[in-house]
């Protein structure tokens, strides 16, 4: 009988902290994450700048956005615009090296300067907490839904909520997307 009691009160307590600490995240740079060198990074140094959060892979055939996305970073990045990079292997394995072989990649391939991360999950069994609100209808109604591929892109506006989620194949570089980077960074 005590053990039963043990267990509800657990489960109580459980119940009572999970959505408190849910309430606390409010947007997506609200989150903790490893960059690809394993340290963490607390995304909420990137508050107040405007965001592109794109799932990234080396062996699929939409790898080469890594140019566009290194481009629209170099042009806006002096604006406050940040791209961060976050490699994941959920579709047809495309992303199946480690996280040193992502990093000489990206160097090597694309001279990649933005901020990249630890191969994360952004689909399915064991979803990183990240993509996980990002793809939520509690947390994003507005651009809720899951990934549907590598390189899908969401915007983040200066005050931290997401404003824009872009398709795969939906170039970093292409009009909608810049028009929208240029209106979030023209908001002070």
């Amino acid at each position: 009988m005590k053990l039963a009691a043990l267990v509800s009160l657990a489960l109580f307590l459980f119940a009572a902290v999970v959505p408190a600490v849910a309430a606390d995240v409010k947007s997506p740079l609200d989150f903790t994450l490893d960059s690809l060198d394993g340290k963490p990074v607390e995304l909420s140094k990137y508050k107040g700048n405007v965001v592109l959060i794109v799932n990234v892979a080396s062996k699929c055939g939409l790898t080469p956005q890594y140019k566009q996305l290194e481009e629209v970073y170099t042009k806006y990045k002096g604006d406050g615009l940040e791209v961060l990079g976050f490699p994941a292997n959920e579709f047809l394995a495309q992303e199946p090296g480690s996280n040193k072989d992502i990093s000489t990649f990206c160097t090597e391939k694309y001279g990649v300067d933005f901020p990249m991360f630890s191969k994360i999950v952004v689909k399915g069994d064991g979803i990183n907490p990240l993509y996980k609100f990002l793809t939520s209808k509690d947390t994003n109604p507005d651009f809720a839904g899951d990934i549907s591929w590598n390189f899908e892109k969401f915007l983040v506006g200066r005050d931290g909520k997401v404003v824009k989620r872009f398709a795969p194949r939906t170039k970093p570089d292409a009009p909608e997307v810049v028009q929208a980077i240029e209106a979030e960074l023209a908001k002070k």
